[in-house]
């Protein structure tokens, strides 16, 4: 039973985006450590990301992984795509969502395209306007996925009955 503490039954997909190789000279040569980016979902409407740094690669992301899960989302979606046009921004980078037709499949690119499909869409255009930083990419991706509202959230906002 002390086996199943560490999470294995719920476990979500994680996808490691970036590993970067960092180094600190010092008296005796070069130092290196190692920063993780990494997203983890449950293909059904939660996402989240994590950073992590390390001294080795499997610690950063194990670091990152555990920040991902501690930060996950819900996002409102429609069937297998986005309700409607988003756009999200961070830093310099944008990201333009557009909802697609069943049958598209996810035109993206490889960072935003580990984000959507971990939310679990499966029709989807998107576009990145402006610095390619897979980080800033990430961030601008959850920012754009967080504004998305449904049909009856809005109506509920409102006041309205549709």
């Amino acid at each position: 039973m002390a086996h199943q503490d560490s999470g294995q039954g719920t476990k979500n997909p994680e996808r490691v985006v970036q590993i970067r190789r960092c180094a600190c000279v010092v008296k005796g040569g070069r130092r290196f450590s190692f920063a993780s980016l990494v997203v983890v979902g449950d293909e059904n409407g939660r996402v989240g990301y994590g950073y992590g740094k390390g001294t080795e690669v499997p610690v950063a992301v194990e670091k990152a992984t555990k920040q991902a899960n501690r930060s996950m989302h819900s996002v409102s979606l429609n069937g297998t795509t986005i309700p409607h046009q988003v756009e999200g921004r961070f830093g310099a980078s944008k990201v333009l969502l557009m909802p697609a037709a069943p049958g598209t499949g996810i035109i993206a690119g490889e960072t935003v395209r580990a984000v959507v499909e971990l939310v679990g869409v499966k029709d989807i255009l998107t576009k990145c306007r402006g610095s390619a930083n897979p980080v800033n990419l990430v961030k601008a991706t959850f920012d754009a996925l967080l504004k998305l509202r449904t049909k009856d959230d809005v109506a509920r906002l409102r006041g309205v009955e549709i």
